[in-house]
């Protein structure tokens, strides 16, 4: 009976790989078909949601005149300059407060209370203080992206192995050394960690800040392709945000897998 009753569940395991990937697209060209199938029919006006051909072609056609690439462009700037803000303030923070017990009395409550905040919650406020221009986008952008690096890093130095921190001093390391050569790699999975999250709040918070009326970017292609009911542009755009948010993941792992080379975690997969 053992036997028997084992025979089935060794031929669920060694189940070809292919046939299981292939499976995972089957729902999502289904639902494509479907899609599809509903915007022809009618069943799916075009002014609620473009077929997916029309969104191909509308893809295509601006990929060709460059309207999505120069667009593009601006969008990355923008969160290219936020997040290096963040990530510059979130790591001295987390430096300081990691470090240092004055330093963490002084800053951590500042930024436990930061982070509580809806930073989308404070664009109106940035709206008053730095107007209607770049500043505000980028500054949404920063103050964002704050909180995931700062949390992250401060975790990590905490939580540095003490057997790591002797081993060090026994090598006749101490002050920067110290920091250098054992706490800061010894924190650098958390840091990446916190890269991760940053780098996606970044592309999430990106979608709103250029709604601040903008004059060039993937949000203010949204806000035309709203004021002509254009659905096809305003679904080639949040596929282009839906691809930024994944490339940006995708990079982060790469990183990880060649600044983390000396786990065994990794040396095994």
């Amino acid at each position: 009976m053992s036997v028997l009753a084992a025979e089935p569940r060794s031929i669920r395991l060694s189940a070809p790989k292919w046939r299981l990937r292939t499976g995972r697209w089957l729902s999502p060209a289904l639902l494509l078909v479907l899609w599809e199938l509903g915007s022809r029919t009618g069943v799916i006006p075009t002014r609620v949601l473009a077929a997916p051909s029309v969104v191909a072609q509308t893809l295509w056609s601006m990929i060709v005149s460059g309207e999505l690439a120069s667009n593009l462009a601006v969008s990355l700037a923008r969160a290219a300059a936020g997040l290096a803000i963040g990530l510059v303030v979130g790591v001295a923070l987390a430096l300081v407060a990691g470090l240092s017990r004055r330093g963490e009395t002084g800053v951590d409550p500042l930024m436990q209370l930061g982070r509580t905040l809806p930073s989308l919650a404070l664009t109106p406020l940035f709206i008053v203080w730095f107007g209607i221009g770049e500043t505000p986008k980028i500054t949404l952008i920063a103050v964002a992206t704050v909180f995931p690096i700062y949390l992250n890093l401060f975790a990590g130095i905490r939580g540095v192995d003490a057997k790591l921190i002797e081993a060090a001093r026994s090598f006749g390391l101490s002050g920067w050394q110290l920091i250098v050569h054992a706490i800061l790699p010894g924190a650098l999975p958390s840091f990446l960690v916190g890269l991760r999250y940053a780098l996606g709040v970044a592309v999430l918070v990106l979608v709103v800040a250029e709604q601040i009326n903008a004059s060039a970017g993937l949000g203010y292609l949204i806000n035309n392709a709203r004021d002509f009911m254009r659905t096809d542009v305003i679904v080639v755009c949040l596929l282009v945000y839906a691809t930024l948010g994944l490339s940006a993941d995708l990079i982060v792992r790469a990183l990880e897998a060649r600044a983390l080379a000396w786990r065994t975690s990794f040396l095994k997969s």
